[in-house]
């Protein structure tokens, strides 16, 4: 089983669509942060552990993390998806998007 979490600022839009999306991918399990300090579910030490593989929407968030929480990303593969923060939750341009991106990280159905 492949630990995987989705990254994006605030945890409302983008990650969370991401999260619902991949949640019944056979050989996965997901979850999903953000890296603002008013995230919905903030990204934590715990998660990083946690995490395998982790898909960040944007460079700035790549950059963010590696700042703040650079002893927890070790050995961790982190992918930036390059989608900006331009779409609403699980609206279908952003689930074509997730699809085309992240389907080839992951174990094959």
């Amino acid at each position: 089983m492949t630990r995987v979490l989705f990254i994006c600022s605030q945890n409302r839009l983008r990650s969370p669509t991401a999260e619902h999306l991949f949640s019944t991918h056979p050989g996965v399990e997901v979850s999903s942060a953000g890296l603002n300090n008013d995230a919905e579910n903030p990204v934590t030490p715990e998660l990083l552990e946690w995490a395998e593989l982790i898909f960040v929407m944007e460079k700035s968030h790549r950059n963010k993390l590696s700042t703040r929480f650079r002893p927890y990303l070790n050995n961790k593969k982190i992918v930036c998806l390059d989608i900006p923060d331009d779409y609403d939750f699980m609206e279908p341009q952003l689930i074509r998007l997730l699809q085309t991106k992240v389907q080839k990280f992951l174990p094959p159905c």
